[in-house]
């Protein structure tokens, strides 16, 4: 197990790397193209973040990075992309992206779990990439369902702009989590 100050300094660590993790999809969001008036839903980046963050940190740290950033923006931190409706913090968690954003610990964990239990090739990240985001929009139409009344509606709001850029996001994901260095021949340990 190793000395108390050893124990300490690997705690130290892996909560650096999870806020550190967090940081990383938060500055992913900011890398944004809002489609208004189409959708109050912008393209960003911040889900390949999640998918990276997931297949990199693993399902439990995944989650937890995942969990950190929702809490942080919750308190108003500025980590989400900008709300084309002008909302911030847990009105933002609320709004129309809300499903989008709370399903994020969930989509990390799953890419983690998937890609840590596998070869560390492109095909299985990008397996893994793909089942995370089917979760991510079977959570975000679901809420767009709950403001619209309308799955034709949901989908176009928050599917049909966004499934090219998805694709080349799960591909860029799973070339950089495959290539990762110590990745390659084994899984990370928790």
């Amino acid at each position: 197990m190793g000395s108390p100050q050893e124990r300490a300094l690997e705690a130290s660590r892996q909560v650096a790397l999870v806020v550190g993790a967090s940081l990383v999809v938060a500055l992913c969001a900011r890398i944004t193209i809002p489609l208004m008036p189409l959708t109050p839903v912008p393209l960003t980046v911040q889900n390949m973040g999640v998918l990276l963050v997931g297949m990199l940190l693993g399902s439990r740290r995944g989650f937890a990075a995942l969990a950190l950033y929702l809490v942080e923006g919750a308190v108003g931190l500025p980590v989400f992309s900008t709300s084309a409706v002008g909302l911030h913090g847990i009105a933002q968690i609320l709004g129309p992206t809300g499903g989008f954003l709370m399903v994020y610990p969930f989509v990390a964990f799953l890419a983690g779990y998937i890609f840590e239990r596998g070869p560390k090739t492109f095909l299985h990240a990008a397996t893994a990439g793909l089942l995370a985001e089917i979760l991510l929009f079977a959570g975000g139409l679901t809420w767009l369902y709950v403001f619209t009344h309308s799955l034709a509606k949901a989908a176009y709001l928050g599917l049909y702009w966004f499934v090219a850029a998805e694709v080349i996001k799960i591909m860029l994901a799973a070339g950089i989590a495959s290539r990762w260095p110590g990745r390659t021949r084994r899984a990370v340990k928790h």
